[in-house]
């Protein structure tokens, strides 16, 4: 079972103008949330439109206050004014019974509801709340993530798992345990929900936890008894280089393996750190992995004893973050170009090489080199540039061929 061989039931999440499908034999979808007060309707409006920009397929935010909730209709119109119709989750937990029945116009702005069944309430109440929030989803026709968290696991769940447990003959181990638990609290609410009368196309199921291992070993499980469509991360991954390994370590195993139709990379951005690396890394882990395309990749050489300079790393920078940045018009302008491959190479040993792989590649001179640079442009040396104006000049070799070869 590789890439999407697994089908799971289609979930559409938006307007009939403006939706995205999750599951069935759709591409994995990227979402991002919000780290603002979502009172606060322009600084998450702000947000909201630069995840989207950056590639964000549907954003979250947090609907916890009387506040929050009053807020979203209003977001949604502003949104929908700059003309950014990304679909908007309501991240639920605790009130979010008493928030959906008393602002209605949340639950109809809103695309999709968050719920987490570990606390929406315990006992008796915890039934009644849960019934009360997807009656609303249905009421509005809205589909729901059933999202179960490992640091907030239905404990009275957690408990007759244990009890039962300590009757077997060869009791789980604890993380064992654990995982049952997740999966259990996934299925259960999900048929606790279709027998309320939510369609089983309206229901996306995760079940997130912070350790890799754990994490594949639970969405394996899981995807093994049940065919609905699943959300992935890595919850809590943690900040810079250690939440982009442990994210990509433990996704991609899950992604190869068929499992997945929407990811998010859960990073814990630097103060005042940009929201949108979370989306980049979702996109580059997919497009990495072959599974989608989003924006024309750069393949550069790590450098070595050989290059002479730091010319060919800024050079690499430069043209990388140029695509990235020409990617929102090119995407409706040049249909295509999210597939192009550009090589940036720093000597002779595999420069010309790699570069006749790419669409389009550049073979700086190492140290001892004659200072010149061969473009090859679809496997051909078309050119050799030199002087101060190489990259400018190399930059416009690249718009060309966009212009060229991706035509609406």
């Amino acid at each position: 079972m590789t890439l999407k061989s697994r089908l799971t039931t289609p979930v559409k999440i938006g307007t009939s103008e403006h939706y995205v499908i999750v599951g069935g034999d759709a591409p994995v979808v990227v979402q991002s949330m919000t780290n603002t007060d979502t009172a606060d309707v322009y600084s998450t409006v702000k947000q909201v439109m630069e995840l989207a920009e950056a590639g964000s397929e549907m954003v979250r935010i947090t609907v916890n206050s009387a506040e929050a909730a009053d807020a979203v209709a209003t977001i949604r119109a502003d949104l929908d004014r700059h003309g950014c119709f990304v679909p908007l989750i309501g991240d639920f937990h605790f009130n979010g019974h008493k928030l959906l029945n008393d602002y209605p116009e949340c639950g109809k702005a809103l695309a999709k509801y968050r719920i987490n069944p570990g606390n929406v309430g315990k006992g008796k109440k915890r039934d009644e709340q849960y019934a009360s929030m997807i009656e609303v989803a249905i009421k509005n026709d809205k589909p729901v993530r059933i999202g179960v968290n490992w640091g907030s696991l239905d404990q009275a769940l957690l408990a007759r798992i244990m009890d039962e447990n300590s009757q077997l003959a060869a009791p789980l181990a604890p993380n064992e345990i654990m995982h049952k638990a997740m999966v259990t609290s996934a299925l259960e609410s999900a048929q606790q929900a279709e027998e309320i009368g939510l369609a089983k196309d309206k229901i996306i199921l995760s079940v997130k936890m912070s350790s890799v291992q754990d994490l594949v070993s639970v969405y394996r499980e899981l995807a093994s008894k049940c065919d609905y469509a699943l959300h992935l991360g890595l919850t809590e991954a943690g900040m810079g280089s250690k939440g982009i390994v442990a994210s990509t370590a433990a996704l991609a195993i899950l992604l190869q393996e068929g499992i997945g139709d929407t990811i998010r990379i859960s990073l814990t951005p630097e103060p005042h750190g940009d929201r949108c690396k979370e989306v980049i890394v979702a996109q580059e882990i997919l497009q990495s992995m072959g599974l989608r395309s989003f924006t024309p990749m750069v393949v550069a050489c790590p450098g070595c004893g050989r290059t002479s300079s730091t010319y060919f790393q800024t050079l690499a920078q430069d043209i990388q973050r140029y695509l990235r940045s020409e990617m929102p018009k090119w995407k409706d302008t040049h249909p295509g170009v999210e597939n192009m491959n550009v090589a940036v190479m720093g000597c002779v040993v595999n420069g010309p090489g790699e570069s006749k792989h790419a669409n389009i590649g550049i073979s700086l001179p190492g140290t001892g080199e004659k200072p010149v640079a061969p473009v090859y442009v679809d496997g051909v040396k078309t050119v050799t540039l030199k002087g101060d104006n190489i990259a400018e000049e190399f930059q416009k070799i690249v718009d060309d061929y966009v212009i060229k070869n991706y035509k609406c």
